[in-house]
């Protein structure tokens, strides 16, 4: 039987869908859900009063480590590691809705940005101009401001590298976002591996010169997420100097030896042993180390916790050249988190990986600065093992 053109061209058109059906079953862009991401699962999580759907996504590795992260804010939901006994149990702090990291909290889990920590009085000068940025950490700048990286909806995909399950979140802040000058573009990728490490790798470009410090602002409790305060908690940071702050927790610009200090933790000591003594309101810890480093931009040690009861033990390894240790002085009682208990003063403590604080205003600081043709990278493991 003779086609008409018409009739070729439907059936052209029949055979390239047929085509793409099989190509795509094998395409790396598909969904977590096809047989190419069998350890990352992605499920919805919510939607933002601006109707915005945020999804939530969960690695899996061998072991039976469970990872969970979301679009919003690119932030650590939930981490599930063993204890010495093999019992699994989370034990990051946050909440199990996305409605209640909406309506506030103190950044947990969360991808904090264009700069975490503390900038003094919200300004810089760079490349001879002023810029003014939110001071919502009266009277400083905060993680990112008003509505920094911790608030937003990234994008996210699914990959299956060599390391592990792992998700991609990307987010491109636009020129005078926040105050902050240059169209920024972030990407951060979580991998949980096999070896019992969740990796966040960060990388950014710009178009316009621009501070940039990005690093994950996770609670942790090793004894597990609920289980009362930290104290118990045994810390080392392989550092042997720190950055003093002033009263409004902003730094002075030196940079202070360790020795005799209620700070010094460069033997494995109890968190609560010295806590007494760091006074001030709400006292505890809440500082800037300057790591011992055998070469900048190195992977290297930073920190290790040991927990007691549960034998749980955490490294961390960064190629950044500080970590803030926050022994979580400022959870006040008011938030109930995923296990139904409320959390109180020190129920978790955080190891931010970072540049300095206040870097754009101390020029002797490492710097961070990102131009344009340059890309900012920093690798963070979270390393978890027993004893």
């Amino acid at each position: 039987m003779n086609m008409s053109k018409l009739d070729l061209v439907w059936t052209g058109l029949s055979a390239l869908v047929a085509a793409c059906a099989v190509s795509c079953a094998t395409c790396p862009f598909q969904s977590s859900t096809s047989n190419q991401h069998p350890n990352v699962e992605k499920s919805q999580f919510g939607t933002t009063p601006e109707g915005e759907q945020v999804e939530l996504y969960t690695l899996r590795n061998k072991n039976g480590l469970v990872a969970k992260i979301s679009t919003f804010g690119a932030l650590l939901t939930e981490m599930h590691v063993p204890d010495r006994d093999g019992g699994m149990g989370d034990i990051t702090l946050g909440f199990d809705n996305l409605e209640d990291y909406i309506k506030g909290h103190p950044y947990f889990g969360s991808t904090a940005g264009r700069y975490a920590n503390r900038i003094a009085k919200g300004k810089f000068t760079l490349d001879g101009k002023e810029y003014q940025l939110a001071t919502n950490n009266d009277p400083n700048h905060l993680h990112g401001g008003d509505k920094g990286f911790d608030k937003c909806v990234w994008d996210a995909r699914p990959l299956e590298t060599d390391n592990g399950p792992a998700v991609e979140f990307t987010y491109l802040s636009v020129d005078g976002e926040e105050g902050y000058p240059g169209k920024l573009k972030s990407v951060v990728v979580y991998t949980l591996t096999d070896n019992n490490e969740l990796i966040v790798d960060y990388k950014a470009t710009t178009d316009k010169a621009t501070p940039i410090n990005l690093t994950n602002h996770a609670y942790w409790n090793l004894a597990g997420e609920g289980k009362g305060n930290i104290l118990g908690h045994e810390l080392e940071i392989v550092a042997d100097f720190f950055t003093p702050v002033d009263a409004t927790m902003i730094t002075t610009g030196e940079i202070a030896t360790l020795n005799g200090s209620p700070l010094d933790f460069r033997t494995s000591t109890a968190i609560g042993a010295r806590i007494a003594q760091m006074t001030g309101d709400p006292g505890g810890y809440d500082h800037n180390f300057v790591l011992r480093k055998s070469a900048a931009g190195k992977l290297e040690t930073a920190a290790k916790v040991y927990e007691p009861t549960s034998g749980r033990v955490l490294e961390i390894l960064t190629t950044e050249p500080g970590i803030q240790f926050y022994s979580g002085n400022f959870l006040d009682s008011t938030l109930t988190g995923k296990s139904g208990g409320v959390y109180h003063k020190q129920n978790g403590f955080c190891l931010e990986t970072q540049h300095f604080p206040d870097s754009p205003n101390k020029p002797h600081f490492p710097s961070a600065i990102l131009r344009p043709g340059e890309t900012y990278t920093h690798q963070t493991v979270h390393r978890f093992s027993v004893r």
